[in-house]
């Protein structure tokens, strides 16, 4: 107890600003990376769960080693990151525009039991991703899947109905 210098342990030796600036910038620059660069894969976490598990990760372990010099540094940097996720969350319950920015928007995938590969190429989906997830759903066949999303999360949500397929020799047997 007596090697223990205390003030170099508890004081912090970059200033807090500094520590919040950092924290920012690193924070929205992986933000916008994560969002508008490497989008989302299905069933994957959400952008800013992610990124908060990965820089909390991060600065809780620099903090505990000898990276930073004080655990204040540390909590600084902790508190930056819960701070701009908390606010960007906060945005996006409160504020559809935020929520546009920060939370991407569905995406069909699957329309009257036909494929979007348009939409499945921009969000970077292989068809056998997709029918594995559909087959999750309970569905052994695209025609059973009146729609497919990938929602904001990266879940797939499949809606199971008569595709277009099926309603057409419905309605030539007469059923509707």
């Amino acid at each position: 107890m007596q090697d223990i210098d205390w003030s170099k342990v508890l004081l912090p030796e970059t200033p807090l600003l500094e520590m919040f600036v950092r924290g920012t910038v690193v924070y929205l620059a992986l933000f916008f990376l994560l969002r508008f660069v490497i989008k989302r894969e299905a069933g994957a976490l959400g952008v800013t769960d992610f990124l908060v598990l990965v820089l909390l990760a991060d600065a809780a372990q620099n903090a505990l080693g000898d990276d930073y010099q004080s655990i204040s540094d540390g909590l600084m940097l902790i508190g930056t990151i819960v701070f701009w996720s908390y606010l960007l969350d906060s945005l996006a319950f409160h504020y559809p525009r935020w929520r546009r920015f920060v939370k991407p928007p569905r995406v069909q995938l699957v329309a009257d039991g036909r494929l979007l590969g348009r939409n499945l190429a921009h969000e970077r989906i292989t068809e056998e991703e997709l029918l594995g997830e559909i087959r999750h759903h309970g569905c052994d066949d695209l025609s059973q899947v009146r729609a497919a999303y990938i929602e904001s999360d990266g879940m797939i949500s499949v809606i199971v109905g008569a595709g277009r397929s099926q309603r057409r020799s419905h309605k030539n047997r007469g059923i509707d």
